[in-house]
């Protein structure tokens, strides 16, 4: 009989690479090279062993046969997807022949780098790749399509210091989730606000769609997109008019209340509900409560943001805390984000040298890659685009203008990749990189306070190389011999976590790697605005901004229509009298990883667009019927879903989707603006309008 032998095995611990604020820590476990099960880890206080619809079959994506296993040459024409396989030799050598001879006929900022969180960790994210581009004189990414305008506005109200931490929910008492599908986008938080709610909280959700999260709340408001400042201005006005307001707290933490409450005077409840389209009752019942109840939470996430005036939404609806004291106690106040709590705490800039970059080099913001690849008149124009931990072709606005840029017969593009996106089908060369299984990195969160490390847990499939390295070899070629270019991953965690901040007292390389984890070493009560202290310039919050002033922008509080609203543009509404809300809806999707994974897509089916009754009654579509949505910008070919998920003057559909995965070859962001936003240089994609029409198919293009 043939001898047995034991399989070695062994776990590894890891995190979630996803931009999510969850950052999942995870184990691998591992047999004979293979990794045969992936898994929450259990210990872990906040993601406590669960992980989403979207990760529980990573394993899929890591073996899928579909997989990019070694470097590409294109064969055919661009977007064609037709390559032929290369040496690593053959690849970088290329590579690295086209941006010196592009360096010399147009200069370095030539070259666009195009990068953002499809791999979120300090290392595979914002490293090697960092020091390369600013050592190259590329021109320099503004990665402003997440998180900018909202921190821009809440800084100018209260600094940008973090506020409450996610954990404190659970002594909340009152908590509104405004603009956030959290059982989506944010499920370990679900459980903290599940248990304040089993100890009495109040869950009010503020969101134009009925979303899971809406569907389980106490109480769901669906003002109209883009008027989530008049409806804190609304609430504002009745709690300053009904004496509602902490006036200790005021007087003492805060500047410009007697000009807040002129400005309130212009914002009665009637007024706000002809803004908002809520009933005026239901707005002053809102502010009541909210002032009334303690503690009190106000928890907004990047959805809101995404619009011509996101920065004055979020700066408006920070000011709402300041007034009714809720920072006073724990679990209330404005639960945003924590990452600035890790890039307090981390030595980031000895991972990413931000000395490196040449001063007076271009920035170009990656809301507007479209403009930007297809302008005529830019000068240098872009002749070489580096992609990695990115799919602009599917979640850049704009679409077709993307699609237009990148079929360029004279752009040079490169995408570092583990699948053929439609963004890699435009490349000249593909290079394939690791999955979070597969190499080292740090991993901070902008959900929760604790670090992860993660190990590689199995050897790189086929010749997959991590972005850190092939940085490190495209370095070498380019002859950036300096020992910054040879570090190791390890050697720049290590250097991450040397720092002397208080938040990493106790945190060392050695306990990271033995435990996997570590939270950051916060005070057990954790009120940092009790006593005021705010990062303004007057260290109080700032209700009337001379920061903003200066500027020559409305120093107080204000609602403002977005330019493709009926108020903004009444021309334009005439013509697309319809509110686009194109969101992060999919269960099992992640921005747009994950829409090219059998399993997954069948678990999502196909995008369609939700639809009012009223609205689709006046346009003649039934329930199921194909429709086409379009404005100036393209067109999307979809299934109608018709009911009460949105209200009249909205529709949805699904962000993410890959255009050519796709009905009719083109996705949400076929019809999406791609303006830039008051403060941040965010992005206004949100603020879409659109028209529907049902399709009349013919035989020949099949019945819907």
């Amino acid at each position: 009989m043939p001898v047995s032998r034991a399989r070695a095995s062994a776990v590894v611990r890891g995190a979630c690479p996803h931009d999510c604020p969850d950052t999942c820590a995870w184990q691998v476990t591992v047999e004979d090279g293979v990794a045969v099960r992936l898994a929450g880890d259990p210990d872990h206080p906040f993601t406590r062993g669960t992980l989403c619809a979207k990760v529980n079959h990573f394993l899929d994506r890591v073996y899928s046969p579909d997989r990019i296993l070694h470097p590409l040459r294109r064969a055919g024409s661009k977007g064609e997807g037709k390559f032929e396989r290369v040496t690593w030799d053959e690849a970088l050598d290329g590579v690295a022949d086209a941006l010196r001879r592009i360096i010399e006929t147009d200069g370095a900022t030539a070259i666009l780098p195009y990068s953002y969180y499809g791999t979120q960790g300090l290392i595979q994210a914002t490293g090697m790749d960092r020091r390369f581009f600013a050592r190259l004189g590329a021109s320099r990414l503004e990665r402003n399509v997440c998180t900018a305008a909202a921190r821009a506005g809440i800084a100018v109200t209260m600094g940008n210091r973090p506020g409450m931490l996610p954990e404190d929910i659970v002594h909340s008492r009152f908590i509104i989730l405004w603009g956030t599908n959290t059982i989506v986008t944010n499920l370990h938080l679900w459980p903290f606000i599940r248990e304040a709610r089993e100890a009495g909280a109040t869950l009010v959700v503020i969101d134009p769609v009925k979303t899971r999260t809406a569907t389980a709340a106490n109480w769901h408001l669906r003002p109209m997109p883009g008027t989530d400042a008049a409806l804190a201005l609304g609430m504002m006005h009745v709690i300053v008019a009904e004496h509602l307001y902490d006036a200790d707290y005021v007087a003492r933490h805060t500047v410009g209340f007697d000009r807040l409450r002129a400005r309130l005077a212009e914002y009665p409840s009637e007024r706000v509900a002809q803004i908002t389209g809520l009933d005026a009752a239901e707005i002053i019942r809102l502010a009541r409560a909210y002032a009334t109840t303690r503690p009190a939470v106000i928890r907004p996430l990047v959805g809101m943001e995404h619009r011509t005036h996101g920065a004055m939404a979020f700066r408006t609806i920070a000011c709402l805390p300041a007034l009714v004291g809720a920072w006073r106690d724990r679990g209330g106040g404005l639960l945003h984000m924590t990452h600035r709590l890790h890039f307090q705490a981390l030595n980031a800039a000895a991972v990413e040298m931000p000395e490196l970059q040449q001063p007076g080099v271009r920035a170009i913001n990656m809301v507007q890659l479209g403009r930007v690849l297809t302008d005529p008149d830019l000068r240098p124009p872009i002749r070489a685009l580096i992609v990695y931990n990115s799919n602009p072709a599917a979640i850049a606005p704009n679409q077709n203008l993307v699609l237009q840029g990148l079929r360029r017969d004279d752009l040079f593009t490169v995408v570092l990749e583990q699948f053929l996106t439609d963004t890699a089908r435009h490349a000249d060369y593909v290079l394939p990189v690791t999955t979070q299984v597969e190499h080292w990195d740090l991993n901070w969160s902008w959900g929760h306070t604790y670090l992860t490390l993660n190990r590689p847990a199995i050897a790189p499939c086929g010749e997959a190389l991590p972005n850190s390295e092939i940085f490190r070899r495209l370095a070498q070629r380019m002859g950036f011999h300096d020992p910054c270019y040879r570090e190791t991953d390890e050697e720049m965690i290590r250097k991450a976590l040397d720092s002397r901040h208080p938040y990493l007292h106790g945190i060392t390389f050695e306990r990271i790697m033995q435990d996997g984890w570590a939270s950051l070493s916060l005070p057990e009560d954790y009120r940092p605005f009790a006593d005021g202290g705010f990062a303004t310039p007057s260290g109080k919050v700032e209700f009337y901004a001379e920061s903003v002033a200066a500027q020559g922008l409305d120093p107080l509080p204000a609602y403002v229509p977005a330019r493709e609203s009926p108020a903004g543009d009444p021309v334009l509404a005439a013509r697309y009298p319809l509110a686009l809300i194109a969101a992060k809806s999919g269960l099992h999707f992640l921005n747009s990883t994950y829409v090219n994974l059998p399993r997954h897509r069948r678990a999502e089916g196909e995008p369609l667009l939700d639809l009012h009754p009223e609205d689709a009654a006046s346009r003649g579509i039934r329930d199921g019927a194909r429709v086409r949505v379009f404005n100036d910008r393209g067109s999307v070919e979809v299934r109608a879903r018709i009911g009460d998920r949105v209200r009249s003057g909205v529709v949805a559909m699904p962000s993410g989707w890959w255009a050519s995965l796709s009905p009719g070859g083109s996705s949400a962001n076929a019809l999406t603006s791609d303006g830039i936003s008051d403060l941040g240089g965010g992005g206004d994609f949100h603020d879409t309008l659109v028209e529907v029409e049902q399709q009349h198919w013919t035989a020949a293009r099949g019945s819907p």
